[in-house]
């Protein structure tokens, strides 16, 4: 059997934490990694105390059919890429990477085209965080570098949705 390479390896693992994901859309779960070290990792889910969207039977962006990628302020959850940097010290993620990887709940597919949305990216570049590494399927993925998002400012142009 032939050893996974290191990138799918932490990708797998951002796969397996997307599995406690809770919402009714989309699942994601990203990894920070340091140094060949994990720091942190984060679901997609509401904040404590709030029921998620899987113990309610309903998202409220899916029944206004808002498209992915807009009016996130109306969701009940804490975004996977969020919850893993509240999960950190800033000092560790400083020069990270973080390995993020999404399905669809309907289907089980890997989200096409995955990307940080907006807010994220803010929070990926305060952070600290050097790159980010988003699944496209089993084996492919895309390597970000955040200094491109600090470059190619969107919310200039006010893109919608990612």
């Amino acid at each position: 059997m032939e050893r996974r390479d290191k990138t799918n390896y932490y990708l797998d693992l951002a796969d397996v934490v997307s599995k406690r994901g809770t919402c009714l859309r989309r699942n994601f779960g990203a990894v920070i990694v340091k140094n060949d070290e994990v720091i942190s990792t984060g679901y997609v889910g509401a904040p404590r105390g709030r029921k998620n969207c899987s113990d309610l039977g309903i998202c409220v962006r899916q029944k206004m059919q808002i498209p992915r990628g807009e009016r996130y302020e109306l969701c009940r959850s804490v975004h996977a890429e969020a919850n893993a940097i509240i999960s950190a010290s800033r000092d560790k993620m400083i020069g990270a990477t973080l390995y993020l990887s999404g399905r669809e709940v309907d289907t089980g597919a890997y989200v096409s085209n995955a990307c940080c949305c907006s807010m994220c990216k803010r929070m990926v570049i305060n952070a600290g965080i050097e790159r980010v590494i988003v699944r496209d399927d089993d084996i492919s993925y895309r390597v970000i570098e955040v200094r491109d998002w600090i470059a190619d400012d969107e919310s200039l142009q006010g893109t919608f949705g990612y």
